[in-house]
């Protein structure tokens, strides 16, 4: 299975080390470019998250009609172009619009659609958070890379950089990844994608993707700003950033691990969430009112631990709350609204940095993140544990699989190219023996 995974994540991974290369300095590098204004920063920040956001339905659509591996070539290509745009760019409009053509590449979700499609219906679980682990190592290593390349070579070769590992993410797609099958599902029960919306557990996720996601280009518009313009009180070098990002960026992977064994295997994932937005909270105020570069070093390393310590939960929580046949739906209106948050939280923090102050920001921030745990302490719960039974189809006896009927069952369906029955169950209610002979044939 790994080796099925490996090809297609370290696509995703090449992908996003370009993308967040630049996250952590491209605010204060871009202030330098002609025509420039904090606003016009902020869009820029989160300005690949907005094409992300509108082309993720179009480019899964076209991998259904052309065929998945085209239709990544075809978006990293499009990314390539958009790289070398950036690189080339003088002037900030030449440098947004190959922002948004770099997001206009928008093949997250045919990756994992193809991912799907190569791995067996019992693994894709584990396929899916090997996967997250590769985005979540490409963040790590852009937070540590990109300010110390950046400072010795400047900030278009980090766009020469992003455009190299687009062609090396082209090969590995020729020279690794297999064409894979169509799979086939058949699916009991009938739902509609309105129903995603209204779950509220799926809703709290839904938000809690979108508002972390929004933060984080929030944070990458204002730190580095505040930190090296003299108008903020710390006027650090350009070249010192990775001081603040290093450390952060260690504290927040240490805190990773952690956050997922508890969110997971102790089953507590809202407490996390809980925890992760007061760091969220009192990292934004303490950046907005300090002027120690101490304090300021400490709110940006609980933003990292915050926003590590979500990361891992919240593709898995959304699949979990999920009926089986609605988690590409739910997964795709889900990161649909976190690329929208994304492209909103660096233009609000650059037009609110244009028209406000910095103490302003950083309370204003705060409010919206307490409202944020508000909703979440009363809407979210924690999931129940299922587990899934997997018996060949020929075993099936269908009329007993149609008239199947308990509480603790949750859904049902076929993989009809697989030839397997697939039935989620609450493991801790129902004896998976007792379950099996229910169905099959005697």
């Amino acid at each position: 299975m790994f080796k099925k995974v490996l090809p297609l994540s370290s696509i995703l991974f090449l992908r996003f080390l370009g993308l967040f290369l630049v996250l952590p300095v491209l605010s204060v590098y871009a202030l330098d470019l002609q025509g420039a204004t904090p606003f016009l920063v902020g869009v820029i920040v989160g300005g690949y998250a907005l094409t992300q956001a509108i082309f993720q339905v179009p480019f899964g659509s076209m991998s259904d009609k052309v065929g998945r591996k085209p239709t990544i070539l075809f978006g990293l290509l499009i990314f390539l172009i958009g790289s070398l745009i950036c690189a080339y760019s003088t002037d900030i409009y030449t440098l947004m619009f190959g922002r948004f053509l770099q997001g206009a590449g928008a093949i997250g979700s045919v990756v994992t659609a193809m991912i799907a499609d190569l791995v067996e219906e019992k693994q894709r679980g584990h396929a899916m958070a090997i996967m997250g682990g590769f985005i979540a190592m490409s963040f790590a290593v852009a937070m540590a890379l990109g300010p110390v390349l950046a400072a010795n070579f400047g900030l278009s070769a980090i766009f020469f950089i992003t455009a190299v590992l687009a062609v090396l993410a082209i090969v590995v797609l020729f020279v690794k990844v297999p064409t894979p099958p169509k799979i086939k599902h058949i699916y009991h029960g009938k739902t509609k994608t309105s129903d995603i919306l209204k779950d509220p557990n799926l809703l709290s996720m839904i938000i809690i993707n979108a508002m972390q996601k929004g933060l984080m280009t929030a944070a990458f518009v204002i730190i580095p700003i505040f930190l090296t313009k003299p108008e903020y009180g710390f006027n650090w070098e350009k070249s010192d950033l990775w001081m603040v990002y290093v450390p952060a960026m260690i504290a927040g992977l240490i805190a990773m691990g952690p956050a997922a064994v508890f969110g997971e295997k102790r089953n507590i994932p809202k407490q996390i969430f809980l925890l992760s937005i007061l760091l969220f909270t009192a990292s934004f105020i303490m950046m907005g009112t300090t002027t120690s570069s101490g304090v300021f070093i400490t709110a940006v390393i609980f933003f990292f631990v915050a926003f590590n310590m979500m990361e891992p939960l919240v593709q898995s929580m959304i699949s979990k709350f999920a009926k089986v046949h609605q988690k590409g739906a739910a997964l795709g209106i889900a990161n649909s609204a976190a690329y929208f948050a994304t492209f909103l939280g660096g233009t609000f923090a650059g037009l609110y940095l244009d028209m406000s102050s910095r103490e302003t920001l950083g309370f204003t921030i705060g409010t919206i993140s307490i409202l944020w745990l508000i909703w979440t302490a009363l809407k979210m719960k924690n999931p129940l544990r299922y587990s899934h039974l997997i018996i060949p189809e020929d075993e099936v006896d269908f009329d007993k699989l149609h008239a199947l009927e308990s509480e603790h069952v949750a859904e049902w369906f076929i993989n009809e190219t697989e030839h397997v029955v697939v039935i989620k169950y609450a493991s801790e209610k129902l004896d998976e023996n007792d379950l099996k002979a229910q169905v099959i044939k005697h």
